[in-house]
């Protein structure tokens, strides 16, 4: 059992750290208004980690340690540098200081001729932590231009939440968005030690009030198939049915498609679309 002398220096190093941070520092609303505490608040603290206030509270009271994730995260939260990590990562207690990165995920061969041979389906493959692996031709056309998103940045859960225009692909962009919290909250329980996972959460806090707030709140359930409405440029509105199916060779990998019912004006749309792919200039206007 780790000493209390530890976990007590672990707290007030944590309290130290809290109080040399303001409101905007980290990218919530600072109104103004006076604060009874220098800094940061244990909540605000609780709520851009991830984890409960309560947990956030016996970890200053030195009545507690914490995972290497929750750790990371605070790291993150708290603007350590790599020194200051060292620190804190010694104070609690745990060894393991830099967790380990995992390969960086290819879309599967088999996943990729699927993609290629659906010409009029729009279809994504999903790796861990909800990003981008491949894409086909309409599914580029209809979401975004993934060529043009950095690889270290392909990310549905990034995009959807930090670009405007994808955020504007969705009309109900509130049931996507929380349905994306929720899928990573699984890749969360499943892989609790996934840096690049906490960094990612992290990074999404700090930037849109809202995933910080869903991400602290209470969870909905992940959503594997359903409805989408979305709005394009040139075709207009779609809705699409979705679905998304797991790769037998690679479990962490997922196809997701959406497809419109035969005869609907959805389904006019997606070939409208695919026709304007082919000929931009000649395609009818809608």
């Amino acid at each position: 059992m780790y000493s209390k002398r530890h976990l007590s220096e672990l707290g007030e190093f944590l309290k130290e750290r809290r109080a040399r941070l303001s409101p905007r520092t980290v990218g919530l609303p600072d109104t103004g208004a006076p604060r009874r505490v220098s800094g940061l608040r244990r909540e605000e603290v609780a709520r851009l980690a991830g984890i409960s206030t309560d947990c956030y509270r016996r970890l200053e009271q030195g009545r507690t340690s914490a995972s290497t994730s929750v750790l990371t995260m605070l790291v993150r939260v708290l603007h350590l540098d790599d020194e200051e990590r060292d620190r804190l990562f010694e104070l609690a207690g745990t060894c393991e200081r830099t967790p380990r990165r995992r390969p960086a995920q290819k879309v599967h061969p088999q996943l990729r001729r699927l993609l290629d041979g659906l010409t009029a389906t729009p279809a994504l493959v999903l790796g861990r932590r909800m990003d981008i692996l491949g894409w086909n031709t309409l599914g580029a056309a209809l979401l975004t231009d993934f060529e043009r998103v950095p690889e270290k940045k392909r990310n549905y859960a990034r995009l959807l939440f930090t670009d405007p225009g994808f955020r504007e692909v969705y009309p109900d962009w509130t049931t996507v968005a929380r349905s994306c919290v929720a899928h990573l909250r699984l890749q969360a329980v499943a892989c609790p030690d996934d840096p690049e996972l906490t960094a990612l959460v992290g990074e999404l806090s700090m930037a849109d009030a809202d995933f910080r707030l869903w991400w602290a709140g209470r969870q909905t359930p992940a959503q594997r198939m359903g409805t989408k409405r979305l709005r394009h440029p040139v075709a207009g509105e779609i809705t699409l049915e979705w679905d998304s199916l797991t790769c037998s060779a690679d479990p962490a990998q997922r196809l997701v498609i959406g497809t419109a019912e035969p005869g609907s004006m959805s389904h006019d749309a997606l070939r409208f679309l695919a026709s304007w792919i082919a000929d931009p200039s000649g395609a009818p206007a809608v």
